[in-house]
């Protein structure tokens, strides 16, 4: 089974929510132990995992095939949030470290190129895993890069670079895109452009200014979510209440 199906199936009348799990105890032991307790604490309310650079370069091969383990086995896909964006090869060596290192998806940057991104994605699918797409970020500052007036060297028509991004990822068949759920109306105009070809990953809820509720009527698939639950007074209560919102939206 595939990775988009896979999920699909993880989250399938379950919950949208993926746990941003971006820690930063500076002990590996510590990294470890919370990120299994989160894991065995919260997997009833997620249909995924995710881990950002800071917490996946200290952990290494070992530690993080037994967390990855430790998510497969209570339904959660596991997703290496690296951005990767560099030349192929490198591109591809750092990738297969990240499957045998158990996990299910990677997001990348298209910045890369697509004849890049299209090696990662195929490579990616003989394995059945994903390649999810960074097309807008979350935090205040993204529109002044993502939203950059851009000229195709060919049409010379003008765009926004999150709109290649798009363009790029959809022609290539990515299994996701990443759209920030602060800006409901670029994953309003994403939704309509994918028509089911890939799924949405909108982080920045609640922290950063997201709202739940407009992000997935906009057309988010899945909502990226962690300080907001980590944060909470209860997290178990906060990962519930989103679980609900996402089943019933």
């Amino acid at each position: 089974m595939n990775f988009r199906n896979r999920i699909k199936k993880s989250s399938s009348g379950k919950s949208k929510i993926i746990l941003a799990n971006d820690l930063d105890h500076k002990s590996v032991e510590k990294l470890e132990s919370v990120t299994i307790k989160n894991i065995k604490t919260l997997n009833e309310f997620l249909c995924a995992i995710k881990f950002n650079f800071h917490l996946i370069l200290p952990l290494g091969v070992k530690n993080l095939k037994k967390i990855n383990k430790v998510a497969h086995d209570v339904g959660l896909q596991t997703i290496a949030d690296i951005k990767l964006n560099d030349i192929g090869n490198t591109n591809m060596i750092a990738a297969e470290r990240l499957w045998e290192s158990g996990f299910d998806a990677i997001i990348v940057n298209p910045i890369m190129g697509p004849e890049n991104l299209e090696t990662l994605i195929s490579s990616a699918h003989k394995s059945n895993n994903g390649i999810i797409s960074l097309v807008h970020m979350s935090h205040p500052g993204a529109k002044l890069g993502y939203g950059l007036s851009i000229k195709h060297s060919e049409s010379k028509k003008l765009s926004k670079l999150h709109e290649l991004f798009l363009e790029w990822s959809l022609s290539l068949k990515t299994d996701g895109i990443v759209v920030g759920a602060t800006d409901p109306e670029i994953i309003r105009t994403c939704h309509k452009k994918t028509k089911g070809k890939c799924e949405i990953y909108s982080p920045g809820v609640g922290t950063q200014g997201g709202d739940p509720k407009k992000a997935l009527a906009s057309g988010a698939n899945y909502l990226i979510v962690g300080r907001t639950i980590f944060n909470a007074k209860y997290p178990v209560k906060e990962a519930k209440k989103l679980q609900e919102l996402s089943i019933e939206s």
